[in-house]
């Protein structure tokens, strides 16, 4: 029997794939639970207009990575530690903090968990950070931060 996969399912197949599986499975397990649906001339039309509006959603979603990986070239966050007489720094800024001076500063919102760099802007001066913008079937975009972190006053 064929069927449309509606969901991900384990050793079977992916959403949108049209796989074989064996009738009792297909028309006891996956039809009812709502994993899969058969596969006629009718949802195979479905399936491809379903895939040419997902293929259309993505490359709009690739296009606003791409616009904001524009702003964010030219674009540094500053912020201020408080040093030590040594010229150590007490504390550091994490992707939480640089996510929230994007917004606060330049008014650019990106989530906190789509920074590659984990590692805190723990030093005086300019840090580069990377940002995955966008990541899917058309490709990845990668946009990058400066972060200026200065000497409190």
């Amino acid at each position: 029997m064929k069927v449309i996969m509606l969901q991900d399912v384990k050793k079977i197949g992916k959403k949108g794939e049209t796989v074989v599986v064996s009738d009792g499975y297909g028309v006891n397990y996956l039809i009812p639970r709502g994993l899969a649906k058969a596969s006629t001339d009718s949802s195979q039309k479905q399936l491809a207009r379903d895939n040419a509006a997902e293929e259309a959603r993505q490359k709009e979603l690739k296009a606003e990575a791409e616009k904001v990986k524009a702003k964010l070239e030219g674009l540094t966050v500053e912020f201020a530690l408080n040093v030590g007489s040594d010229g150590r720094v007490f504390g550091s800024i994490s992707t939480k903090e640089i996510a929230e001076g994007l917004l606060k500063q330049h008014g650019i919102e990106i989530d906190k968990r789509k920074f590659i760099d984990k590692t805190p802007a723990n030093a005086l001066g300019y840090t580069r950070l990377k940002i995955e913008l966008y990541k899917g079937s058309q490709g990845q975009v990668v946009g990058t931060v400066n972060v200026h972190v200065s000497e409190q006053e």
